[in-house]
């Protein structure tokens, strides 16, 4: 879908520029922005390789298996039924502590484990309100570390780049706070009834 996107956005540039006599504009900025894309990756690739050995190694550690242990208890009551399965559970545990620790790469295969051992308990019907949840915690979810905006800003040239993360805690707080409580408000206008549901 993104790619089919990209192509309509590159194909309307190219005609409207021809309409409007500024083709030669049109592709000296396309030039200009494959140049600037490139400088981008290979400016930010060091500090990205940086962060993504950090949070391997604090998973090889076991330290991200201890703070799954921590979120566990906070987790169950918003998966209501389903967080009587002590299966799903460590496997919602485990994507939501992937995704604190910046840990996309990871959290991805576990979030899918997750999602499907959820679809087993509520019975495999529907979209159940545990399976929700989860896709609205990896939505909104909370990062400790920024790792991938700090390196843009730092290959844009910010003095500073990670002097956003005080930023960046309140809002991603805020947000999976607001998500929930609006998934909590909309299901008592839709009530789904489903199995998994939380009380």
């Amino acid at each position: 879908m993104i790619s089919k996107l990209w192509v309509a956005f590159l194909a309307l540039s190219l005609v409207f520029g021809a309409m409007t006599g500024r083709l030669d504009a049109v592709s000296a900025a396309a030039a200009k922005g494959a140049t600037e894309a490139v400088s981008l990756i290979l400016s930010i690739t060091g500090i990205m390789c940086l962060w993504s050995g950090v949070m391997e190694l604090v998973s090889a550690s076991g330290l991200a298996g201890k703070i799954a242990s921590l979120l566990r208890p906070l987790l169950r009551p918003l998966f209501g039924k389903a967080a009587a399965d002590r299966e799903a559970m460590e496997a919602v545990s485990a994507n939501v502590t992937a995704n604190l620790l910046g840990l996309s790469n990871a959290a991805t295969p576990i979030g899918l484990r997750a999602a499907d051992r959820l679809y087993t308990v509520c019975g495999r019907r529907g979209a159940p309100d545990a399976v929700l949840t989860l896709i609205v915690l990896n939505t909104a979810s909370i990062q400790l570390i920024p790792s991938t905006v700090a390196a843009v800003r730092a290959g844009y040239g910010a003095q500073n780049p990670y002097d956003i993360m005080p930023a960046v805690w309140g809002a991603s707080v805020l947000s999976v706070l607001v998500v929930i409580l609006a998934s909590r408000i909309l299901r008592k206008f839709w009530g789904t009834g489903n199995s998994g549901s939380s009380p």
